[in-house]
């Protein structure tokens, strides 16, 4: 029971699959609609120029329970694939490249698919045209044959051009290249080609013409742009040659001769004629229509004239007979000729030749040796020639001229009857060169000047050169330039010249020497022109790199010639850079580079280009240089002694740089030195003393020398002052009238001694001022320890002498000095009191005392300063 019941289930489920199943639609696509570009493609028409890649369609359809629907699109076997679509959206593109001339319509399957029924349909696409096809001529090559009698206007040929393309695109029209200078013309739409219009063909003109023809569509669009294409084949158009010229005679006038030696049945003259029609020429037969009385007969064939008679018999001196060319042509009754005349003329016999002789009878050759150059006109003596004509009258007559270099040699006589003696002058010395020509070859020719017949002789004369020294040698340059290594070993060779001379034999050969102000270091040998250099010689490029000289080349004969040369001593790298000394001192503002050099000795670069590099810095990471200057830098980060002193525990920020000199020849040479710097901070708040004192730092001997200098002009100018002051006082030995002297207490007083009659109340007084005069009084000069005051003349009583003055301590620790004194009076200004005239003359003493104390002390102290 159980088995029956699950029967049933299966059953009752299959039944319901199954109308499910027959429950589900196809799909289907949309109606196209006219220009739809959406549906099934059915009536799509495509442009053949539609770019690769385009989108020409959409495939759209729906399914009824509105399942989701892919597309396809299949081709039959062995078709094009043109088209691909995209599946889930339709978007059709265009992958292979259409042609409508060779598909103009594609058949595609286009399907539409809910996942369960796939519908497929056929559809037809029309390839629309484009201008993309060029007219092709057919048939070709284009040979044909016209006969040249073809009259103008005929038509001859007719070529065609095909074209593809359909509408404008396909109809062609033709023209001609080159129309306006052609024979021929073209219809334009029949392609017919033709005989222009009073043009006329000539087989002896033009045996063939090649006309170009031009087929043109009539233009469509392509890609969106409008165009015309077109081609071109050339037509040949042989021409055929026709019986329409008469012969031709060649070689006319003709002129033959009849002489009284003549035999009968000698050809005297033979014509030639040809037929004018070239490619089909005629054979032609010659006959004599007028002048002949008899005496002559022609051949038929060839033309050929003969003598009938003896010279005896002819009535006539002259002969014109009309000779008839005609063709012959079995099929033309017409005969077609040509004339021309013969003239024949009978002439007395011309039956010798002029003829040369020498001393010893008739001789064809004669031969001379010379100097090269002789003068001008000079005859050539060792020649000794006559020539004879043995006929009579105008026979006899002959001209002589020489056949050879021209210009050169002159006959003498040039026109000769019967017999003359030859001469032979020289016209050109300067060509006669034996360097030139050895020898001259010439034909002393003698022709018959009047005769028909021009008769003729030759002889050949020969001249030999004799060589003479008339030639310089002459270097192949004006200048020679060399170049040469400095480290070249001595006797090395430098550059070999060259003096040619075109003389022969020992005038010919060329010693050459050397000499000028630059040869010290060379030698040239003396017949291969090497030069080289001494074998002691050194060369240094640093010292001198260039060098000139002249080089003489002589043939032996006092003929010589100079050249001038140029030696350059190549620099090589042969010294080291170098450092001022070893260890250098710098100092260095933060911000501010200082400066390494090193000179490097060789001449040229590269060898004297200096590069510099650090080689070895603790710590490492804290200058930069520049490898050309040599400007030593502070890394960009550091910008106080704050961040030097974090990068090194030393307070002094001092450091010692091993750095290198390199220079840029090969092989290269170094130089390395240490640089001690010592870095500090910008100073320029400090005074411009302490600016200079650190930037001279290290360089103690440019502080010292500016010290020095300072110290050395204070001298000079206290010098200077001392030496004015002495001789001022030497020359006047008193102090000048009505000068103020102001007086300034010294710092360090002088203890003295006042004596008993110096003790008025003004003297203990601050004195403003005296005035100083030479009016009337003398005082002698006193140098003594103890201080005497002179006695003034005129007055009424003396003072008592000053007691005597004290030394006043210096510096310089001398137990005594002398003081000089000072001649004058003094004299009180006007606002000085009556009542103190009977001391004035003790205050006056007084004061030049004090004056003389001040004087010394300054001067003292101005000493001392020097000396400090």
């Amino acid at each position: 029971m159980k088995h029956v019941e699950i029967c049933y289930q299966c059953i009752l489920l299959a039944v319901t699959y199954i109308s499910l199943f027959q429950a589900d639609y196809a799909p289907y696509f949309y109606d196209n609609a006219p220009d739809s570009t959406n549906g099934n493609m059915a009536m799509l028409s495509i442009p053949e120029d539609t770019p690769i890649g385009s989108h020409l369609y959409t495939l759209n359809g729906t399914d009824p329970e509105g399942n989701a629907v892919t597309y396809d699109m299949t081709f039959e076997p062995g078709a094009k694939r043109y088209f691909a679509v995209e599946p889930q959206t339709g978007n059709v593109t265009l992958v292979e490249e259409l042609d409508r001339e060779e598909e103009g319509e594609v058949e595609v399957l286009v399907s539409i698919s809910d996942s369960v029924n796939k519908v497929v349909e056929k559809v037809r696409i029309l390839v629309t045209d484009a201008n993309d096809e060029s007219p092709q001529f057919i048939n070709t090559p284009y040979v044909i044959t016209v006969p040249e009698n073809t009259p103008s206007g005929t038509s001859i040929f007719k070529v065609h051009a095909v074209d593809k393309d359909n509408g404008s695109g396909g109809s062609v029209t033709y023209f001609l290249q080159n129309m306006g200078k052609s024979k021929f013309s073209m219809d334009r739409y029949n392609g017919d080609l033709r005989i222009k219009p009073g043009a006329t063909l000539d087989f002896e003109k033009s045996r063939a013409h090649f006309v170009t023809v031009i087929a043109k569509d009539g233009g469509g669009k392509l890609r969106g742009k409008y165009q015309i294409c077109s081609s071109t084949t050339t037509v040949t158009i042989n021409v055929m040659d026709m019986q329409d010229t008469p012969p031709v005679f060649s070689g006319t006038p003709y002129f033959g001769y009849v002489y009284e030696n003549t035999e009968p049945g000698s050809e005297i003259f033979s014509v030639m004629a040809y037929d004018g029609d070239l490619g089909n020429p005629n054979p032609i037969h010659y006959t004599i229509t007028h002048g002949n009385d008899g005496s002559f007969d022609i051949n038929s064939t060839s033309g050929a004239i003969t003598l009938l008679q003896t010279t005896e018999l002819l009535q006539k001196d002259v002969y014109k007979l009309l000779i008839q060319a005609s063709e012959i042509n079995p099929d033309v009754d017409i005969l077609v000729f040509m004339t021309a005349m013969v003239t024949i003329q009978v002439v007395d016999l011309n039956n010798h030749r002029p003829t040369f002789y020498g001393e010893n009878g008739p001789q064809s050759q004669f031969e001379i040796t010379m100097q090269e150059h002789p003068p001008e006109g000079e005859i050539l003596r060792g020649l000794k020639i006559t020539v004879n004509d043995s006929d009579q009258g105008t026979n006899a007559q002959f001209n002589l001229r020489l056949v050879g270099p021209e210009g050169i040699f002159r006959v003498i006589p040039q026109t000769v009857l019967n017999e003359a003696q030859i001469t032979i002058i020289v016209e050109n010395s300067a060509a006669i060169d034996y360097e030139t020509f050895q020898v001259f070859n010439f034909k002393l020719l003698a022709i018959e000047s009047d005769t028909p017949e021009k008769f003729s002789s030759t002889a050949d004369i020969i001249i030999q050169l004799v060589d003479a020294n008339d030639n310089i040698p002459k270097f192949t340059s004006k200048f020679y330039v060399a170049r040469i290594p400095e480290n070249s070993p001595g006797g090395s060779p430098v550059i070999c010249v060259t003096a040619n001379d075109a003389d022969s034999g020992m005038w010919g050969e060329v010693k050459y020497s050397i000499y000028g102000t630059g040869a010290d270091l060379f030698l040239i040998h003396p017949t291969t022109g090497i030069i080289y250099t001494q074998p002691w010689a050194v060369l240094d490029a640093e010292v001198q790199s260039n060098y000139n000289f002249y080089i003489k080349a002589d043939d032996g004969d006092g003929k010589h010639s100079l050249a001038e040369v140029f030696v350059t001593v190549l620099d090589i790298n042969d010294h080291y850079p170098e450092f001022i000394e070893n260890i250098l001192e710098k100092v260095m503002i933060i911000g501010s580079p200082v400066r390494i050099e090193a000179k490097d000795e060789d001449a040229e670069e590269p060898n004297n280009v200096v590069d510099y590099s650090i080689m070895q810095a603790d710590p490492a990471n804290v200058f930069d240089i520049d490898q050309a200057t040599g400007e030593i830098v502070l890394k960009s980060y550091i910008k106080s002694l704050e961040v030097i002193h974090n990068i090194t525990r030393s307070k002094q920020c001092q450091w010692s740089l091993v750095v290198q000199a390199k220079d840029r020849g090969s092989p290269s040479f170094s130089t390395t030195a240490v640089v001690r710097i010592d870095i500090t901070e910008e100073t320029s708040g400090k005074g411009h003393m302490a600016d200079f004192l650190l930037q001279s730092k290290d360089n103690p001997m440019k502080a010292l020398g500016v010290v020095a200098g300072i110290v050395c002009f204070f001298v000079i100018l206290t010098i200077l002052i001392s030496t004015i002051m002495f001789w001022r006082n030497k020359k006047s030995n008193r102090v000048g009238p009505a000068r103020r002297i102001i007086k300034k207490r010294p710092r360090h007083k002088s203890k003295i001694r006042k004596s008993g009659w110096f003790q008025s109340k003004k003297s203990a007084k601050k004195t403003t001022g005296f005035m100083v005069s030479e009016a009337n009084h003398h005082f002698q000069n006193v140098s003594t320890k103890n201080y005497q005051p002179p006695l003034p003349l005129a007055l009424p009583r003396a003072p008592l002498p000053p007691p005597q003055i004290p030394m006043l301590p210096v510096s310089l620790n001398k137990p005594d000095w002398s003081l000089p004194t000072v001649s004058g009076s003094l004299s009180p200004k006007n606002h000085i009191p009556q009542q103190s005239k009977s001391k004035t003359s003790n205050i006056n003493s007084a004061l030049v005392s004090e004056l003389k104390q001040r004087l010394e002390k300054k001067m003292n102290e101005d000493a001392s300063k020097l000396y400090v």
